[in-house]
């Protein structure tokens, strides 16, 4: 699948950005945040990825090896995306596709990530 260049944003609209990514190697974690919102996360570089509107109203929560940032709108609590640094130390962003405008995730491929066993 090709790479497209996507417009999202947290409920509210008070958090926005463009992101491009390719949407065939998505997933879906059963780690204990990832279970409860009901994510589906693709990645993408720091590069391709630019926040629009709401820094100042973003808030950072992290948990266990506390590697990523779950960052959430102060306005409406959606998480739209987190960063953190991949194995390779590489910067990058998970982006919840369900924030995405236009995508349909019935047509998406999916696979399951056991990160409750990391």
């Amino acid at each position: 699948m090709n790479e497209h260049t996507y417009h999202g944003s947290c409920h509210s609209g008070a958090v926005e950005y463009e992101t491009s990514l390719a949407l065939d190697q998505l997933i879906t974690c059963n780690c204990s945040i990832c279970r409860r919102q009901g994510t589906i996360l693709g990645f993408t570089s720091k590069e391709k990825f630019t926040l629009l509107k709401g820094e100042g109203n973003l808030s950072d929560y992290q948990f266990g090896s506390r590697n990523i940032h779950h960052v959430f709108c102060n306005t409406c609590g959606v998480k739209s995306f987190g960063k953190g640094v991949g194995p390779d130390g590489v910067e990058m962003y998970a982006v919840n596709v369900r924030c995405l405008v236009g995508v349909d995730i019935d047509d998406l491929p999916l696979q399951k990530f056991d990160g409750a066993s990391l």
